[in-house]
């Protein structure tokens, strides 16, 4: 099993942009996803295994968003204990994708690899990412 935490304010893997600079159509990675992306791989590294893991893998992802300063002392109580979740864009799944992408090369071949996933959105005082995942064995 390999876990880490990827400490700061989480970024979701945002909508790819498209450039024409050179006559043909060009798709590349928003800077803000590509730079979280950077800094999930120099986190990950120091946790990669010594040969890319390349059977199925399943992955458990929890993504822990800073409380909002809207909130009351009471419900910024409540919502530390996780008793109020965030139900606001982005959604989970777009977490995921970022996170799967920077791990490619670092920790897998490919996220193909990932054949089961958990993942969850919850608010701290201490916004972060924390990543496990597991080789699943084949029969």
């Amino acid at each position: 099993m390999i876990t880490f935490t990827v400490y700061g304010e989480p970024v979701a893997q945002g909508r790819p942009k498209a450039s024409t600079r050179t006559g043909f159509v060009k798709m590349y990675d928003p800077a803000k996803s590509k730079d979280y992306k950077d800094y999930v791989r120099l986190a990950a590294s120091e946790y990669a295994p010594d040969a890319l893991l390349l059977g199925p893998i399943g992955m458990v992802l929890t993504v822990y968003r800073s409380i909002p300063k809207s909130l009351s002392k009471k419900r910024v109580a409540l919502a530390e204990a996780g008793h109020i979740v965030p139900t606001t864009k982005p959604d989970v799944d777009n977490y995921l994708k970022g996170v799967k992408d920077a791990l490619k090369g670092v920790i897998w071949k490919d996220d193909s690899q990932v054949v089961e996933v958990f993942a969850r959105k919850r608010y701290s005082a201490r916004p972060r990412i924390e990543v496990k995942i597991k080789e699943l064995s084949q029969l």
